[in-house]
């Protein structure tokens, strides 16, 4: 059942466990409805000395909307508000299917994937870890922790790397551009740096020059520690 908008907005948040193998607070909550999300309080994350600008939560927040606008939608319902220890980012939880196998999908050339590998060049995904991707049981895709994300400086690391190098289709190219003429400035201002916001821009632009998803760089390891 998906999360009610007004509620995930502005529901009183009960908090009725913790992720515990997550770097930052992350908090397993209900909603009056009795649907459960995910909330991460600015309050309880670890800085990050290469992500100076910011916090987690509102990047988090503008994964989701360049996920929505993009029309990628590969992003779980996630706003930015007030909770039990302050701001943070509140996400839709997203029920996993407990027979599909992660790492096969995530390695297959399926095309719910290929959209979750290009959409994480878009927002510059540091971050992809197979424990990152979530699989429905209706075989729909997923991802989370978004908060690694969206720097102004090349930082791609992913275990999603079979799409390397391959043409963009015809369609993929119009969904760029159709990103680009939809980002809202005003908005992302208020979750990120300009410089980040205008990266956005020339990542999504080079990628319609090139034609060709990303490859990995020399300069740093091409897939996150530990994949999972």
């Amino acid at each position: 059942m998906a999360t009610d908008a007004n509620l995930i907005e502005t529901g009183e948040l009960e908090i009725i466990g913790r992720l515990v193998d997550a770097s930052n607070a992350s908090l397993l909550c209900q909603l009056p409805d009795e649907t459960k999300v995910i909330y991460k309080p600015i309050a309880g994350e670890r800085p990050l000395w290469d992500f100076p600008d910011g916090n987690l939560a509102s990047r988090e927040v503008a994964a989701y909307y360049l996920s929505e606008v993009g029309n990628f939608k590969v992003v779980p319902k996630t706003v930015l508000r007030e909770g039990p220890f302050g701001l943070g980012a509140v996400q839709e939880w997203i029920e996993v299917s407990e027979e599909a196998d992660v790492i096969a999908t995530a390695q297959s050339h399926d095309s719910e994937i290929r959209n979750l590998a290009l959409f994480d060049i878009v927002i510059n995904n540091a971050d992809r870890k197979f424990g990152h991707i979530l699989i429905k049981s209706d075989q729909e895709v997923f991802g989370c922790d978004h908060g690694v994300s969206l720097h102004e400086e090349n930082k791609l690391r992913t275990v999603i790397w079979q799409f390397a190098e391959l043409d963009l289709t015809a369609s993929e190219k119009d969904q760029l551009s159709n990103l680009l003429n939809a980002i809202d400035r005003d908005y992302l201002k208020n979750l990120l740096s300009a410089t980040e916001i205008d990266a956005i821009f020339e990542r999504v632009g080079f990628l319609l020059k090139d034609g060709r998803f990303a490859t990995p760089s020399p300069n740093w390891p091409a897939v996150p520690w530990p994949p999972y």
